[in-house]
């Protein structure tokens, strides 16, 4: 062969079809061997000649699918056409959710050619239009429009610059408008997004009961259902409805598949056994493009209450699913070429959760504020920077702590105006007040958050700080507790832990303070004001290396900090809390920490 006469590599430019049949493997479910019998068939007596009638040829079969050259885009498009109009009339009489309908995808490209298959990225754009293309459709590339445009007695309506999977520079679609679909169906549908499917989407499928006992169906199902309503709550979820993910209730289902069929990005799927007097709940939380686990749970509990136990379950998975779909998010977004304003938000908060240095604040402030430039109104990216101002002004790390803190509530006011039942921003609106002196009206805020949205921890770890602020430190921890109970590998724990410490500081109960504060730096070693508590209950223990150490520790964090900048706060006038502040003061000079 010239080929390998020659050393070079074989190239062509040809136009390439890509198909594969729409739900496929829902229809291998129902049934396996007539399926792949019928799909034969079509492959045989209606595909294959209408190829090889418009010239092109088979190049190689995809299990549910093909991929096809033609030396023409305008021959490909009338084989496309010839044979999706033969199958839709061959399957008219047949009940819809069992027809084979293919789905089609055309691009030119210049490829690699080998005896049994081509390569490219043109192969790859081609399979890419194919898996955006209705179910009988056919959607086509610029450049396959450009050759076809006016030569195919057919209308296309433009789908706009298409984001696709692995390629990395959009791509202008076109979708062939069918007979009995109107160009505005498609319009709309473009417009959509038909290429990718919404952020934070996710379907939770029916929880199978591996045990087999009928009676732990309705736990299973009530889990499925709870779960399914909870997660609605996240806000920016877009979550498929109960009535839709039972469809697939005791099915063998492909995963991408139910992905691409509801056009979601995730899939949660659990299991629920029960042992004697024991009950496992198993989650597993899947990546619907790729099939890959994001992250997987156990629960492994005592029956006492059913309900309570499905409740705690759920809250549970709710508010840990909401930081795992927030972390996915921003692995997403770090690689997108072209970030929207959602896509900088995501990774603003994923940088938060790495911990509240001003490294990291910095950073997520610089991506909330290219958020606001690219979308002024973003109300995410609005309580992005509130969040800064507000930990900020509450942490010290900055000397205009009041500044800051007054900032973050002309922001969250300004996003209450626009979303009176944003129940995060109420969250935050108490935090603001906890530390401005107005720690009654903090917790009201937490409250009306907690009325909105039960699934939020930290509205009641909140309370309990207000709680050490109002100089009631030994209610602190019944409210800490509350608040692990709902979320207790939350990824801001460690502050609650930290606001346990103050309390039992408050109530001279230096000890137990040490353990919590401890506590909470094993759950996160980059939070500065935890290094300094630890100092100051260390210091009145009488372990003064211990409390140098700690006071390092945090000085390392946050240089700045100082006994002065700590003491000018005025978050509370309680006589309860000033005595036990006064105690920390001395505390933080014993173990080292400046005056300024």
């Amino acid at each position: 062969m010239a080929q390998e006469q020659s050393g070079r590599v074989g190239r062509k430019l040809v136009a390439i079809m890509a198909a594969d049949v729409a739900g496929y493997s829902r229809l291998m479910h129902y049934d396996e061997e007539g399926t792949h019998a019928r799909l034969t068939a079509l492959l045989a007596g209606i595909v294959e000649p209408a190829i090889a009638e418009y010239g092109g040829r088979v190049v190689k079969h995809t299990g549910d699918g093909f991929l096809a050259e033609f030396p023409s885009a305008v021959e490909a498009v009338r084989a496309a056409r010839h044979f999706q109009d033969s199958i839709r009339n061959l399957a008219a009489g047949e009940a819809e959710d069992r027809r084979l309908v293919f789905r089609v995808g055309i691009n030119i490209g210049d490829v690699i050619v080998e005896a049994h298959d081509i390569f490219g990225d043109g192969v790859n754009i081609a399979a890419r239009l194919e898996s955006i293309a209705e179910p009988g459709g056919i959607c086509i590339s610029s450049s396959a429009y450009d050759h076809v445009r006016g030569k195919v007695g057919a209308e296309f309506v433009d789908m706009g610059e298409q984001n696709l999977k692995n390629i990395d520079r959009p791509v202008r679609a076109y979708a062939m408008v069918r007979d009995g679909h109107s160009s505005a169906t498609l319009v709309e549908r473009a417009r959509l997004g038909p290429t990718s499917a919404p952020r934070l989407s996710i379907v939770v499928l029916p929880f199978a009961n591996i045990g087999g006992d009928p009676d732990q169906d309705y736990f299973a199902d009530g889990v499925t259902e709870s779960l399914t309503t909870d997660l609605s709550r996240i806000r920016g979820s877009f979550v498929i409805g109960r009535h839709t993910s039972f469809t697939y209730k005791g099915k063998a289902v492909d995963l991408k598949q139910i992905g691409r069929e509801l056009n979601v990005r995730y899939v949660l799927e659990g299991s629920v056994q029960r042992g004697g007097n024991r009950l496992r709940v198993n989650v597993q939380l899947i990546s619907a493009e790729t099939g890959n686990y994001l992250w997987a749970e156990r629960f492994d509990n005592s029956i006492t209450d059913l309900f309570d136990m499905q409740d705690e379950i759920v809250s549970r998975l709710a508010n840990t699913l909401d930081a795992q779909l927030i972390a996915a998010e921003a692995c997403r977004a770090e690689r997108s070429l072209h970030s929207d304003a959602m896509d900088l938000y995501f990774q603003g908060i994923a940088r938060m959760h790495k911990g509240l240095t001003n490294e990291h604040m910095a950073q997520a402030l610089g991506f909330f504020e290219r958020a606001l430039a690219l979308d002024p109104g973003n109300i995410e990216a609005l309580v992005g920077v509130a969040l800064i101002d507000l930990n900020r002004g509450a942490n010290f790390s900055t000397v205009d702590w009041a500044a800051r803190l007054a900032a973050a509530e002309a922001t969250l006011i300004k996003v209450l105006s626009m979303d009176p039942h944003y129940a995060q921003a109420h969250m935050h609106m108490g935090y603001v007040q906890i530390f401005t002196n107005r720690a009654n009206r903090g917790i009201a805020q937490c409250e009306q958050a907690l009325a909105l949205d039960r699934n939020l921890p930290n509205a009641h770890a909140l309370i309990g700080l207000a709680k050490y602020f109002l100089g009631r430190g030994e209610e602190t921890e019944g409210h800490i507790h509350e608040a692990l109970h709902l979320s207790p590998r939350d990824i801001f724990a460690f502050r609650w832990m930290m606001w346990v410490g103050l309390a039992k500081v408050q109530l001279n109960s230096y000890a137990e303070a040490v353990a919590w504060y401890r506590r909470g730096i094993d759950a996160n070693r980059n939070f500065p004001l935890a290094h300094f508590y630890l100092a100051a209950a260390l210091a009145q223990l009488g372990l003064l290396d211990e409390a140098r150490a700690a006071a390092q520790a945090g000085l390392t964090l946050n240089p700045g900090f100082t006994v002065r900048r700590f003491r000018a706060a005025g978050f509370s006038d309680n006589p309860n809390f000033l005595a036990g502040r006064e105690r920390m003061y001395e505390g933080l000079r014993m173990a080292g920490v400046p005056e300024g």
